[in-house]
């Protein structure tokens, strides 16, 4: 295909690249890199989805995608037959028929380190949030409640508190080195057991709940992982236990999970995200002992511009015919 990096080629001989939806970080992305490649908006076209696809379906080789929609479905891809690479601004993949794009030849990129620091940070500050009451405890005083009611309800101390990590990757290890700092104890469940860490590997993760003071999700969507912290997992989890979610949404049964915050039996959550988003339960808005974060884990002004470098490198890549720089692992 060739490099297709000079300034002065018109918008029909840049390479096109179809988006169905503005990713979280469109702004910079158009605004760097709309000279090197010609993005097919279809927010611009009043078309019917389906019309759209079938306009472009000759000659559209690159799709670039993101976990907030539309899914990359098996009809999708048979709209697109001309489709070639999907370029995802994000980690997981749980938003792309893989099993369909392995058997149409199409292969994905995705995002899998850009967002690790950020994510952490997030992980530990609703951690902390939640333990030391610092939301609720603004509330409090913005309210005026500190000098009718005296003085506000004791929080928890971070040190000491054994915190269970579920998916012990990138993001899982992040979150181990901050909290180690604080002086709490790790132990984690993930897929195989990782000899090169020193923390205790629990293969139950009912057991894990058993054992820990929180647990912080930081494992990917998938059907193993889809509901996997369920009404057993909290219950074992306690009345004093913290749960904390940058995984996605559908890992927690966020139903059994918010009558279990309701009856006060478990002691909190902090939660990135949900099953349902942007749609969040409207049990959760009254509790103070539950911080909300809007799906934001990455969102800094670094990362969007890492992850722009990022995407247009794999598109990049693509249209050289050089290798990805980030394949997904389920290639």
């Amino acid at each position: 295909m060739g490099g297709r990096d000079n300034d002065n080629h018109t918008e029909s001989q840049l390479p096109q690249v179809l988006v169905l939806r503005q990713p979280g970080c469109w702004t910079v992305l158009e605004s760097n890199y709309s000279h090197k490649f010609n993005f097919l908006k279809a927010w611009d076209f009043p078309l019917p989805q389906d019309q759209f696809l079938a306009g472009h379906a000759g000659s559209v080789q690159a799709l670039l995608s993101s976990s907030i929609g539309p899914r990359i479905t098996a009809n999708i891809l048979r709209m697109l037959p001309s489709l070639k690479v999907i370029v995802t601004t994000s980690a997981g993949l749980d938003h792309v028929d893989l099993p369909k794009c392995r058997e149409r030849g199409v292969v994905v990129a995705s995002a899998p380190k850009v967002h690790t620091q950020d994510v952490a940070d997030l992980a530990v500050g609703l951690f902390l949030d939640v333990m030391r009451k610092i939301s609720a405890g603004d509330r409090y005083v913005k309210d005026r409640l500190w000098a009718s009611r005296g003085e506000f309800s004791l929080a928890s101390k971070i040190g000491g508190k054994r915190v269970g990590i579920v998916g012990l990757g990138n993001i899982g290890l992040e979150v181990a080195k901050r909290l180690e700092a604080f002086g709490c104890s790790i132990l984690y469940n993930s897929r195989k057991e990782k000899p090169f860490v020193p923390y205790p590997f629990y293969s139950n993760i009912c057991e894990l709940a058993l054992n820990s003071d929180a647990l912080i999700i930081c494992c990917a969507l998938t059907a193993e992982t889809h509901h996997m912290i369920n009404n057993k997992v909290l219950l074992a989890l306690g009345r004093d236990g913290i749960i904390v979610n940058v995984g996605r949404g559908a890992i927690i049964d966020e139903k059994e999970m918010v009558q279990r915050l309701v009856k006060g039996e478990i002691g909190g959550a902090g939660l990135d995200v949900f099953e349902n988003e942007p749609q969040v339960p409207n049990e959760l808005f009254p509790l103070d002992n539950v911080v909300l974060s809007p799906h934001n884990g990455p969102c800094t002004p670094e990362y969007f511009m890492d992850l722009c470098e990022l995407v247009a490198g794999n598109l990049a890549a693509f249209f050289s015919n050089r290798p990805l720089i980030s394949p997904a692992l389920d290639n």
